[in-house]
Protein backbone atom coordinates (compact mmCIF):
# COMPACT_ATOMS: atom_id res chain seq x y z
CA UNK A 1 0.00 0.00 0.00
CA UNK A 2 1.29 3.27 -0.71
CA UNK A 3 1.77 6.11 1.96
CA UNK A 4 -0.24 9.19 2.00
CA UNK A 5 1.36 11.75 0.73
CA UNK A 6 2.54 14.21 3.84
CA UNK A 7 3.25 11.35 6.09
CA UNK A 8 7.21 12.27 6.39
CA UNK A 9 6.27 15.82 7.01
CA UNK A 10 4.20 14.42 10.17
CA UNK A 11 6.46 12.47 11.28
CA UNK A 12 9.11 15.08 11.53
CA UNK A 13 6.02 16.88 13.37
CA UNK A 14 5.88 14.60 15.86
CA UNK A 15 9.12 13.61 16.62
CA UNK A 16 9.25 17.47 17.25
CA UNK A 17 6.46 17.50 19.60
CA UNK A 18 8.12 14.17 21.08
CA UNK A 19 11.52 16.16 22.01
CA UNK A 20 9.67 19.23 23.75
CA UNK A 21 7.23 17.29 25.87
CA UNK A 22 8.95 13.93 26.78
CA UNK A 23 13.11 15.21 26.35
CA UNK A 24 12.41 18.65 27.58
CA UNK A 25 14.16 19.84 24.42
CA UNK A 26 13.93 23.08 22.69
CA UNK A 27 12.14 23.19 19.04
CA UNK A 28 15.25 24.68 17.87
CA UNK A 29 17.45 21.76 19.27
CA UNK A 30 15.10 19.13 17.87
CA UNK A 31 15.45 20.34 14.14
CA UNK A 32 18.50 18.66 13.23
CA UNK A 33 17.24 15.32 14.38
CA UNK A 34 13.66 15.76 13.29
CA UNK A 35 13.94 17.14 9.98
CA UNK A 36 16.59 15.28 9.02
CA UNK A 37 14.91 13.27 5.96
CA UNK A 38 13.05 16.74 5.18
CA UNK A 39 14.49 18.50 2.37
CA UNK A 40 11.75 20.69 1.02
CA UNK A 41 11.99 24.21 2.85
CA UNK A 42 8.37 24.71 2.50
CA UNK A 43 8.17 20.32 4.22
CA UNK A 44 10.16 21.92 6.50
CA UNK A 45 7.99 25.35 7.46
CA UNK A 46 4.85 22.90 7.53
CA UNK A 47 6.55 20.38 10.14
CA UNK A 48 7.94 23.27 12.41
CA UNK A 49 4.10 24.79 12.09
CA UNK A 50 2.44 21.52 12.91
CA UNK A 51 4.29 21.54 16.30
CA UNK A 52 4.68 24.84 16.89
CA UNK A 53 0.76 25.16 16.56
CA UNK A 54 0.21 22.08 18.85
CA UNK A 55 2.38 23.45 21.60
CA UNK A 56 0.65 26.75 21.46
CA UNK A 57 -2.96 24.85 21.87
CA UNK A 58 -1.13 21.92 23.85
CA UNK A 59 -3.54 22.18 27.46
CA UNK A 60 -7.28 22.87 24.93
CA UNK A 61 -5.94 20.53 22.53
CA UNK A 62 -5.88 17.96 25.53
CA UNK A 63 -9.17 19.57 27.24
CA UNK A 64 -10.73 18.32 23.59
CA UNK A 65 -9.25 15.14 23.93
CA UNK A 66 -10.07 14.05 27.29
CA UNK A 67 -13.71 15.15 26.54
CA UNK A 68 -14.22 12.48 24.12
CA UNK A 69 -12.42 9.44 26.08
CA UNK A 70 -13.94 7.02 28.14
CA UNK A 71 -10.58 6.92 29.46
CA UNK A 72 -8.00 9.48 30.24
CA UNK A 73 -4.99 8.51 27.52
CA UNK A 74 -1.44 8.90 29.68
CA UNK A 75 -0.21 12.21 28.97
CA UNK A 76 2.71 10.62 26.86
CA UNK A 77 0.83 7.87 24.63
CA UNK A 78 1.61 7.71 21.39
CA UNK A 79 -2.15 8.22 20.33
CA UNK A 80 -2.76 11.20 22.45
CA UNK A 81 0.54 12.54 20.96
CA UNK A 82 -1.06 11.99 17.45
CA UNK A 83 -4.19 13.46 18.22
CA UNK A 84 -2.84 16.63 19.40
CA UNK A 85 -1.15 16.61 16.15
CA UNK A 86 -4.27 15.85 14.23
CA UNK A 87 -6.79 18.39 16.24
CA UNK A 88 -4.03 20.97 15.59
CA UNK A 89 -3.93 20.85 11.62
CA UNK A 90 -7.60 20.78 11.49
CA UNK A 91 -8.45 23.63 13.99
CA UNK A 92 -5.50 25.85 13.44
CA UNK A 93 -4.05 25.05 10.08
CA UNK A 94 -7.47 24.19 8.17
CA UNK A 95 -6.13 20.79 7.10
CA UNK A 96 -9.04 18.66 5.04
CA UNK A 97 -10.21 16.33 8.04
CA UNK A 98 -9.87 13.46 5.53
CA UNK A 99 -6.13 14.53 4.80
CA UNK A 100 -5.87 14.69 8.54
CA UNK A 101 -7.28 11.16 9.06
CA UNK A 102 -4.99 9.82 6.23
CA UNK A 103 -1.69 10.83 7.86
CA UNK A 104 -2.46 10.82 11.74
CA UNK A 105 -3.70 7.15 11.49
CA UNK A 106 -0.51 6.06 9.46
CA UNK A 107 1.46 7.12 12.53
CA UNK A 108 0.15 4.62 14.73
CA UNK A 109 0.63 1.91 12.42
CA UNK A 110 0.89 -1.37 14.96
CA UNK A 111 -1.24 1.36 17.43
CA UNK A 112 -5.21 2.24 18.29
CA UNK A 113 -5.58 3.67 15.14
CA UNK A 114 -9.41 2.89 15.57
CA UNK A 115 -9.42 5.05 18.90
CA UNK A 116 -7.72 8.01 17.76
CA UNK A 117 -10.28 7.71 13.83
CA UNK A 118 -12.97 7.80 16.46
CA UNK A 119 -12.08 10.69 18.77
CA UNK A 120 -11.20 12.46 15.76
CA UNK A 121 -14.02 12.05 13.56
CA UNK A 122 -15.90 12.51 17.20
CA UNK A 123 -14.78 15.91 17.38
CA UNK A 124 -15.13 17.04 14.19
CA UNK A 125 -18.29 15.94 14.05
CA UNK A 126 -19.20 17.72 17.11
CA UNK A 127 -18.07 21.28 15.65
CA UNK A 128 -15.28 21.14 18.39
CA UNK A 129 -13.49 24.79 18.35
CA UNK A 130 -10.97 26.58 20.34
CA UNK A 131 -11.15 29.24 22.34
CA UNK A 132 -10.56 32.95 21.52
CA UNK A 133 -6.90 32.77 23.45
CA UNK A 134 -4.80 29.51 24.43
CA UNK A 135 -5.18 28.17 27.70
CA UNK A 136 -2.11 28.43 29.63
CA UNK A 137 -0.24 25.27 31.14
CA UNK A 138 -1.60 25.23 35.03
CA UNK A 139 2.10 25.06 36.45
CA UNK A 140 2.99 28.53 34.46
CA UNK A 141 -0.70 30.14 35.64
CA UNK A 142 0.40 29.35 38.53
CA UNK A 143 3.85 31.21 38.31
CA UNK A 144 2.65 34.36 37.34
CA UNK A 145 -0.98 34.30 38.81
CA UNK A 146 -4.57 34.23 37.40
CA UNK A 147 -4.63 37.79 35.86
CA UNK A 148 -1.05 38.41 34.21
CA UNK A 149 -1.93 34.62 32.77
CA UNK A 150 -5.30 36.33 31.42
CA UNK A 151 -3.77 39.30 29.95
CA UNK A 152 -0.73 37.81 28.24
CA UNK A 153 -2.89 34.57 26.78
CA UNK A 154 -4.62 36.73 23.76
CA UNK A 155 -0.97 37.38 22.46
CA UNK A 156 -0.32 34.43 22.05
CA UNK A 157 -3.35 33.22 20.00
CA UNK A 158 -0.91 33.88 16.40
CA UNK A 159 2.30 33.34 15.42
CA UNK A 160 4.18 36.73 15.72
CA UNK A 161 4.27 38.96 12.58
CA UNK A 162 7.77 40.18 11.56
CA UNK A 163 9.52 43.00 12.92
CA UNK A 164 12.66 45.22 11.20
CA UNK A 165 14.97 47.40 13.00
CA UNK A 166 16.65 49.70 10.42
CA UNK A 167 20.21 50.93 10.05
CA UNK A 168 18.87 54.52 9.34
CA UNK A 169 15.79 56.00 11.74
CA UNK A 170 15.27 58.50 9.90
CA UNK A 171 14.06 56.77 6.90
CA UNK A 172 11.37 54.86 9.10
CA UNK A 173 8.28 56.26 7.24
CA UNK A 174 9.41 55.68 3.73
CA UNK A 175 10.32 51.85 4.61
CA UNK A 176 7.18 51.23 6.09
CA UNK A 177 5.45 52.73 3.01
CA UNK A 178 7.76 51.23 1.13
CA UNK A 179 7.23 47.68 2.26
CA UNK A 180 3.65 47.73 2.93
CA UNK A 181 3.72 47.73 6.86
CA UNK A 182 3.21 49.85 9.87
CA UNK A 183 6.08 51.31 12.58
CA UNK A 184 5.60 51.23 15.97
CA UNK A 185 8.79 53.14 16.85
CA UNK A 186 11.71 55.10 15.11
CA UNK A 187 13.38 52.95 13.26
CA UNK A 188 10.92 49.64 13.32
CA UNK A 189 8.91 48.27 10.61
CA UNK A 190 6.58 45.59 11.00
CA UNK A 191 5.00 43.38 7.94
CA UNK A 192 3.10 40.75 8.15
CA UNK A 193 3.93 37.08 8.79
CA UNK A 194 5.30 34.77 6.17
CA UNK A 195 7.26 36.99 4.20
CA UNK A 196 10.78 35.54 3.28
CA UNK A 197 13.56 37.41 4.53
CA UNK A 198 15.92 37.35 2.19
CA UNK A 199 13.85 38.62 -0.29
CA UNK A 200 12.66 41.52 1.25
CA UNK A 201 14.24 44.95 -0.58
CA UNK A 202 17.05 46.00 1.60
CA UNK A 203 17.84 42.88 3.07
CA UNK A 204 21.24 42.64 0.67
CA UNK A 205 21.92 46.04 1.32
CA UNK A 206 21.97 45.61 4.79
CA UNK A 207 19.51 48.25 5.82
CA UNK A 208 18.21 46.51 8.03
CA UNK A 209 17.67 43.27 10.76
CA UNK A 210 15.29 41.43 11.96
CA UNK A 211 14.62 42.23 15.55
CA UNK A 212 11.26 41.92 17.82
CA UNK A 213 10.20 45.42 19.09
CA UNK A 214 10.57 44.77 22.69
CA UNK A 215 14.16 43.39 21.70
CA UNK A 216 14.87 46.24 20.65
CA UNK A 217 14.12 48.62 23.44
CA UNK A 218 17.27 48.37 25.71
CA UNK A 219 19.57 49.37 23.55
CA UNK A 220 17.32 51.85 22.26
CA UNK A 221 17.61 53.15 26.51
CA UNK A 222 21.02 53.45 25.66
CA UNK A 223 20.56 56.67 23.64
CA UNK A 224 23.48 58.08 21.06
CA UNK A 225 27.15 56.78 21.60
CA UNK A 226 28.90 60.12 20.44
CA UNK A 227 32.18 57.50 19.92
CA UNK A 228 31.55 56.69 23.10
CA UNK A 229 32.67 53.13 24.30
CA UNK A 230 29.59 50.01 25.00
CA UNK A 231 29.80 46.41 25.95
CA UNK A 232 27.33 44.49 24.55
CA UNK A 233 27.62 41.37 26.89
CA UNK A 234 26.05 38.29 25.93
CA UNK A 235 25.85 39.99 22.04
CA UNK A 236 25.37 37.26 19.67
CA UNK A 237 23.36 37.10 16.96
CA UNK A 238 23.93 40.54 17.01
CA UNK A 239 20.77 42.37 16.86
CA UNK A 240 21.39 44.83 19.91
CA UNK A 241 25.14 44.95 18.46
CA UNK A 242 24.16 46.94 15.24
CA UNK A 243 21.43 48.97 16.93
CA UNK A 244 24.35 50.15 19.37
CA UNK A 245 27.03 51.00 16.11
CA UNK A 246 24.34 52.56 14.31
CA UNK A 247 23.79 54.80 17.38
CA UNK A 248 27.33 55.98 17.27
CA UNK A 249 28.81 53.41 19.77
CA UNK A 250 32.13 51.91 19.46
CA UNK A 251 31.18 48.50 20.48
CA UNK A 252 32.96 45.06 22.42
CA UNK A 253 30.42 42.09 21.42
CA UNK A 254 31.16 39.55 23.99
CA UNK A 255 29.54 36.48 23.54
CA UNK A 256 30.84 32.09 24.62
CA UNK A 257 28.77 30.75 21.26
CA UNK A 258 31.17 30.09 18.72
CA UNK A 259 27.71 29.50 16.16
CA UNK A 260 26.68 32.42 17.48
CA UNK A 261 29.34 34.69 17.47
CA UNK A 262 29.92 33.81 13.63
CA UNK A 263 26.47 35.15 13.01
CA UNK A 264 27.02 38.16 14.28
CA UNK A 265 29.84 38.87 12.02
CA UNK A 266 27.95 37.77 9.46
CA UNK A 267 25.39 40.40 10.33
CA UNK A 268 27.77 42.90 10.81
CA UNK A 269 29.40 42.41 7.20
CA UNK A 270 25.83 42.27 5.85
CA UNK A 271 25.00 45.66 7.13
CA UNK A 272 28.13 47.52 7.28
CA UNK A 273 28.43 48.11 10.54
CA UNK A 274 31.26 47.85 13.23
CA UNK A 275 31.68 46.58 16.07
CA UNK A 276 34.96 43.81 17.95
CA UNK A 277 33.26 40.81 18.35
CA UNK A 278 35.05 38.90 21.10
CA UNK A 279 34.69 35.11 22.34
CA UNK A 280 35.04 34.46 25.79
CA UNK A 281 33.26 33.49 28.91
CA UNK A 282 32.27 36.54 30.77
CA UNK A 283 32.32 34.71 33.76
CA UNK A 284 36.28 34.60 33.13
CA UNK A 285 36.81 37.79 30.89
CA UNK A 286 38.81 40.60 32.32
CA UNK A 287 38.06 43.47 29.77
CA UNK A 288 41.74 45.93 29.06
CA UNK A 289 39.36 48.99 29.63
CA UNK A 290 36.16 50.08 30.97
CA UNK A 291 32.85 51.12 29.08
CA UNK A 292 30.86 54.66 29.08
CA UNK A 293 27.83 51.83 29.07
CA UNK A 294 27.38 48.07 29.17
CA UNK A 295 24.11 46.45 28.06
CA UNK A 296 23.26 42.91 29.79
CA UNK A 297 20.83 41.08 27.01
CA UNK A 298 21.31 38.21 29.84
CA UNK A 299 20.57 34.41 29.82
CA UNK A 300 17.54 33.54 30.93
CA UNK A 301 14.34 31.22 30.24
CA UNK A 302 13.04 33.23 27.51
CA UNK A 303 9.72 32.56 28.62
CA UNK A 304 8.93 36.17 27.33
CA UNK A 305 9.51 34.70 23.63
CA UNK A 306 6.38 32.12 23.89
CA UNK A 307 4.70 33.53 21.23
CA UNK A 308 7.17 32.54 18.64
CA UNK A 309 8.52 29.60 20.99
CA UNK A 310 5.60 28.01 21.92
CA UNK A 311 7.77 25.50 23.23
CA UNK A 312 8.44 27.67 26.44
CA UNK A 313 5.65 26.89 28.04
CA UNK A 314 5.76 23.44 28.37
CA UNK A 315 9.67 22.96 29.44
CA UNK A 316 10.49 25.45 31.97
CA UNK A 317 10.22 25.17 35.61
CA UNK A 318 10.97 26.76 38.92
CA UNK A 319 14.69 24.81 38.44
CA UNK A 320 15.94 26.31 35.19
CA UNK A 321 14.74 29.58 36.59
CA UNK A 322 16.93 29.36 39.68
CA UNK A 323 19.81 28.96 37.60
CA UNK A 324 19.36 31.48 35.57
CA UNK A 325 18.80 34.09 38.23
CA UNK A 326 22.21 32.98 39.42
CA UNK A 327 24.37 33.24 36.40
CA UNK A 328 22.28 36.50 36.00
CA UNK A 329 23.56 37.84 39.24
CA UNK A 330 26.80 37.03 38.64
CA UNK A 331 27.32 38.60 35.40
CA UNK A 332 25.55 42.39 36.60
CA UNK A 333 27.98 41.69 39.52
CA UNK A 334 31.21 41.45 37.01
CA UNK A 335 29.82 44.42 34.66
CA UNK A 336 29.30 46.91 37.35
CA UNK A 337 32.89 46.60 38.27
CA UNK A 338 33.65 47.41 34.10
CA UNK A 339 31.99 50.56 34.11
CA UNK A 340 33.26 54.40 34.15
CA UNK A 341 32.08 56.85 36.61
CA UNK A 342 29.20 57.92 34.68
CA UNK A 343 28.44 55.20 32.58
CA UNK A 344 25.33 53.53 32.27
CA UNK A 345 24.33 49.98 32.71
CA UNK A 346 21.23 48.21 31.20
CA UNK A 347 19.67 44.60 32.52
CA UNK A 348 17.25 43.12 29.80
CA UNK A 349 15.79 39.76 29.90
CA UNK A 350 13.31 37.92 27.44
CA UNK A 351 11.41 36.76 30.38
CA UNK A 352 8.40 36.78 32.04
CA UNK A 353 9.81 35.81 35.61
CA UNK A 354 9.77 38.06 38.20
CA UNK A 355 12.74 36.06 39.80
CA UNK A 356 14.64 37.18 36.45
CA UNK A 357 13.24 40.53 36.11
CA UNK A 358 12.18 42.57 39.34
CA UNK A 359 13.23 40.33 41.80
CA UNK A 360 16.51 40.87 40.11
CA UNK A 361 16.64 45.10 39.67
CA UNK A 362 15.83 44.98 43.18
CA UNK A 363 18.72 42.73 44.01
CA UNK A 364 20.90 45.01 41.96
CA UNK A 365 19.43 48.72 43.77
CA UNK A 366 20.72 47.06 46.90
CA UNK A 367 24.00 45.15 46.06
CA UNK A 368 25.97 46.91 43.79
CA UNK A 369 26.38 50.57 44.81
CA UNK A 370 24.68 51.89 41.26
CA UNK A 371 22.45 54.85 40.91
CA UNK A 372 18.61 53.80 39.77
CA UNK A 373 18.19 55.70 36.30
CA UNK A 374 14.64 55.05 35.62
CA UNK A 375 12.92 54.67 32.70
CA UNK A 376 10.37 57.46 31.25
CA UNK A 377 7.64 57.09 29.29
CA UNK A 378 8.77 59.37 26.24
CA UNK A 379 11.93 56.89 25.76
CA UNK A 380 9.34 54.12 25.06
CA UNK A 381 6.47 53.65 22.16
CA UNK A 382 3.09 54.74 21.93
CA UNK A 383 1.01 52.23 24.46
CA UNK A 384 4.30 51.32 26.75
CA UNK A 385 4.81 52.89 30.42
CA UNK A 386 7.62 52.53 32.77
CA UNK A 387 6.69 50.73 35.82
CA UNK A 388 6.33 52.68 39.29
CA UNK A 389 9.76 51.72 40.06
CA UNK A 390 11.08 53.17 36.43
CA UNK A 391 11.63 49.55 35.31
CA UNK A 392 10.15 48.17 31.86
CA UNK A 393 8.10 45.25 31.86
CA UNK A 394 6.44 43.73 28.57
CA UNK A 395 4.97 40.96 27.46
CA UNK A 396 3.05 39.47 24.10
CA UNK A 397 -0.79 40.75 25.30
CA UNK A 398 0.31 44.25 25.40
CA UNK A 399 0.00 46.50 21.80
CA UNK A 400 -2.20 43.77 21.00
CA UNK A 401 -4.01 45.80 18.45
CA UNK A 402 -0.87 46.30 16.41
CA UNK A 403 0.45 42.24 17.16
CA UNK A 404 1.33 42.09 20.36
CA UNK A 405 5.36 41.93 21.20
CA UNK A 406 7.80 39.62 22.81
CA UNK A 407 8.05 39.63 26.86
CA UNK A 408 11.15 41.90 28.37
CA UNK A 409 12.28 43.26 31.52
CA UNK A 410 14.43 45.97 31.55
CA UNK A 411 16.19 48.17 33.84
CA UNK A 412 18.91 51.35 34.09
CA UNK A 413 21.33 52.30 36.18
CA UNK A 414 24.81 54.59 36.64
CA UNK A 415 27.45 54.38 37.64
CA UNK A 416 28.28 57.39 40.20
Amino acid sequence: MALPPGLPVRRAALRLLDAVCRRGETLEQAQAAALADIRKAPDRALAKAIASETLRWLTDLDALIDSATRQRLPGDAKARMVLRLMLAQALRLDTPPHAVIATGLALLAGGPRRLAHGVFSALVQQGAALPAAPTLPEQVTARWGADKAAAIAPGLALPPELDLALKHPAQTAARAVAMGGISLAPGHVRLPRGAAVEKLDGFKTGDWWVQDLAASLPARLLGAGEGRSALDLCAAPGGKTMQLAAAGWKVTALDLSKRRLALLKDNLRRTGLAASPVRADALAWQPRHRFDAILIDAPCTATGTCRRHPDVLHRIGKAQIAEMAQLQRALAARAADWLNPGGVLVYAVCSLESEEGEEQAAWIDAELGLIPSPISAEELPAGLAPTAEGWLRTHPGMLAEHGGLDGFFVARWSKG
